[in-house]
C-alpha cells in the first residue's frame, strides 16, 4: 500500500501508543534500518562518534540511541522536555542561568550512577577538547557549570540564550562517564557508552562500520519508551543497494537517504507490502566559499555566482518535487525566513552578474572548480554540480569545473581550506532560526569559514537569542539574512523534503525521522497497523 504522511489525524495520533504495544519484536528479530550514510574512522577523523567531535546527523543518529542527554526535542517537536533530567529551567529571568535536577536512580549501562558531576564533566570536556569539527561551538555561551550534590546542575551563561535548551537536547551535550571518555582527548574509534535507551555493539569492515546493533538498555530511565527490543542500522555504499535489500525483505526500513529516481517510483508505481512516507523536513543545500582563496577573493564573485545560478532549473532537472528553490539560509517553515538572495539578484540575471564583476573590475571568464561530496548527500549530488556547472559556463562569465571526493577526504579538506567553493547540506540541530545562522557566521563555525563579520557575530547574533518569543526575533534575523546576501560568504540552492520506505508491518514509521533528519529508532515496532 502506498501511503503519503504530511499531518496524521488526531485519531492517528491517540491509536499509536496501542499500535505500537501489537507491534512489538514477539519473533525476536531485530528491526533493521538501512542508510546510506557513512561511518568511518580513520587518520583524518579517528574519533568520528566522540560527542566532542561528532558533527554529522549520521553520527548523531548514532549518538542519540545510546548517549543520554538531559532535554530532548519530543515526537512531532516543540521545546525539548526533560529526559535525562527530572526537570529544567531558566533560574533568572535574564535567562543567563540554567538549571537541571536529574531523575532518580539514573544510571550509566554498565550501572555506574550518573551524577551532576558527570554532566559538568562531558560538558566541560567539550568545550575543553574543542576540536576542528565546529561541535563545541553549541556550547560556546557557557561561562561554567556547577554540580550541586549529585542531582542538581547549573549553567551559567556569557549571555542571555533563549536558545540553550535546545543545545543541551543534541548529542553534543550528551553524558558520559569520565572512566571512560578522556578529558583532554578524544576517544577513537567506534565504541560508545552512555546512559540512553540501547546499548550499542558494531561489526566493522576495516575503517568503515559497516552495522551497529542496538540492544534495549534495561538500565535506562529517562523519558522514552522504546518499542522494540533490538534495531541494527546497516550502512549501504548507495541508494540502489538499500532499495534491493528493502525489496527482498533483507532490511525493513530504508530511511536516509533515497533517491528521488526511487521516491518517485516507489510513489507512482507501489511495490507489493513496501509503502512510501513523507515527512517533514528542514535540509537546505547550500554552496560555501573560502573567502581568502584568490578566485573568490573578491565579493563581487560571489555576487556574480548568485546571480547565475537559476534554483528553479536546478531543482527541477535534478530533483524535482522533492525540492524546492531557497533564497536564505533559513528554509520557509522556519520563523524568520525572508527572500533577500532573490531581492538582491533575481533568478538567473546573467546582465546583472555582468555588471557586478566589470564594476569590480574582475576580468571573465573567472576560473572556478566547484567541489562536492560523492557519498554524503546522496545519488544526485553529482548530477547537481553538474548542472550548476553548466549554468556558471552558459553564462559566459565563469570557465567553471567539478571536482567529486569521498566525504572523509572532502570534509577534512573543507575544514583545512583547500576549496574555494565547495557544497555542502545542513541538517538543523534543533528547528530555531538560530541554527541556520550561528554555525555559518558565529565563532569557531562548523565551516571554519575566514569570512567574519562582526556586527552578526558580536551584536546581531547574541541580540537574537536574548528573545524568548523567537518570532520577535524575526527583524533581527531579517537583517542578518540581508547581510548574508550582500557578502555572500555562503550561497544557498534549495531545502529538500524527507521520505522513508518501509516493509508495511513495521509501526511507527511516521515518527522516526522527525524535520531535524533526527532517527528515532525506539519509536519503530513490528507488528500490523
Amino acid at each position: 500500500m502506498n501511503r503519503k504522511t504530511l499531518v496524521l489525524p488526531a485519531a492517528a495520533v491517540l491509536l499509536a501508543p496501542l499500535l505500537a504495544a501489537c507491534g512489538g519484536a514477539e519473533d525476536g528479530r531485530a528491526i533493521v534500518v538501512g542508510t546510506t550514510d557513512q561511518f568511518i574512522a580513520n587518520e583524518d577523523a579517528p574519533a568520528p562518534l566522540d560527542p566532542a567531535f561528532a558533527y554529522d546527523t549520521g553520527t548523531w543518529n548514532i549518538l542519540r540511541q545510546t548517549v543520554q542527554t538531559l532535554l530532548h526535542v519530543p515526537r512531532g517537536g516543540g521545546e525539548p522536555v526533560p529526559e535525562a533530567a527530572q526537570s529544567c529551567g531558566f533560574s533568572d529571568k535574564a535567562s543567563e542561568s540554567y538549571r537541571c535536577k536529574l531523575r532518580s536512580g539514573l544510571t550509566f549501562a554498565d550501572g555506574t550512577p550518573v551524577t551532576a558531576e558527570d554532566v559538568k564533566y562531558s560538558i566541560e570536556r567539550v568545550l575543553k577538547i574543542k576540536s576542528d569539527n565546529g561541535t563545541a561551538a553549541l556550547l560556546a555561551g557557557v561561562d561554567t557549570v556547577e554540580a550541586k550534590g549529585t542531582d542538581e546542575v547549573v549553567f551559567h551563561l556569557k549571555s542571555p540564550d533563549a536558545t540553550f535548551p535546545y543545545k543541551l537536547s543534541t548529542p553534543v551535550a550528551g553524558i558520559l562517564s569520565k572512566d571512560k571518555y578522556p578529558a583532554d582527548k578524544l576517544r577513537d574509534g567506534f565504541d560508545v557508552d552512555g546512559s540512553g535507551p540501547y546499548t550499542m555493539k558494531v561489526e566493522r569492515e576495516g575503517e568503515k562500520a559497516a552495522r551497529f546493533v542496538f540492544t534495549r538498555n534495561p538500565n535506562y530511565k529517562g523519558d522514552i519508551a522504546p518499542r522494540n527490543e533490538k534495531v541494527e542500522l546497516r550502512a549501504f555504499a548507495d541508494a540502489g543497494a538499500m532499495g534491493k535489500a528493502l525489496e527482498s525483505d533483507d532490511i525493513d526500513m530504508m530511511a536516509r537517504s533515497l533517491s528521488q529516481k526511487q521516491i518517485r517510483e516507489l510513489t507512482e508505481t507501489p511495490k507489493e507490502r513496501i509503502r512510501v512516507t513523507e515527512v517533514p523536513g528542514l535540509e537546505i543545500r547550500y554552496l560555501g566559499f573560502n573567502t581568502k582563496a584568490p578566485s573568490v577573493k573578491e565579493k563581487a564573485v560571489r555576487q556574480a555566482m548568485a546571480a547565475v545560478v537559476d534554483r528553479g532549473a536546478l531543482v527541477n532537472g535534478v530533483y524535482g518535487p522533492t525540492a524546492e528553490p531557497l533564497y536564505s539560509l533559513i528554509p520557509s517553515s522556519i520563523t524568520g525566513h525572508a527572500t533577500p538572495f532573490y531581492d538582491a539578484y533575481g533568478d538567473s540575471d546573467t546582465a546583472r552578474a555582468a555588471k557586478i564583476l566589470k564594476d569590480a573590475g574582475v576580468s571573465t571568464p573567472v576560473k572556478v572548480t566547484l567541489n562536492y561530496t560523492t557519498d554524503h548527500y546522496g545519488a544526485e549530488t553529482a548530477q547537481e554540480f553538474e548542472a550548476l556547472k553548466k549554468q556558471l559556463v552558459a553564462s559566459g562569465l565563469f570557465d567553471a569545473t567539478t571536482r567529486g571526493a569521498e566525504w572523509s577526504t572532502f570534509r577534512p579538506a573543507q575544514k583545512r581550506g583547500d576549496y574555494a567553493v565547495y557544497g555542502l547540506g545542513w541538517f538543523p540541530d534543533y528547528p530555531d532560526p538560530d541554527n541556520y545562522i550561528a554555525p555559518f557566521l558565529d565563532s569557531d563555525n562548523f565551516l571554519n569559514t575566514p569570512y567574519v563579520n562582526k556586527v552578526v557575530r558580536d551584536q546581531l547574533i547574541p541580540r537574537s537569542r536574548r528573545q524568548a518569543d523567537r518570532t520577535a526575533a524575526s527583524p533581527v534575523y531579517a537583517q542578518i539574512q540581508k547581510i548574508v546576501a550582500e557578502d555572500v560568504p555562503v550561497l544557498p540552492l534549495w531545502q529538500g523534503k524527507q521520505y522513508v520506505a518501509a516493509r508495511d508491518d513495521l509501526t511507527g514509521v511516521e515518527y522516526a525521522l522527525n524535520t531535524s533528519s533526527d532517527l528515532l529508532l525506539w519509536e519503530l515496532g513490528r507488528g500490523t497497523a
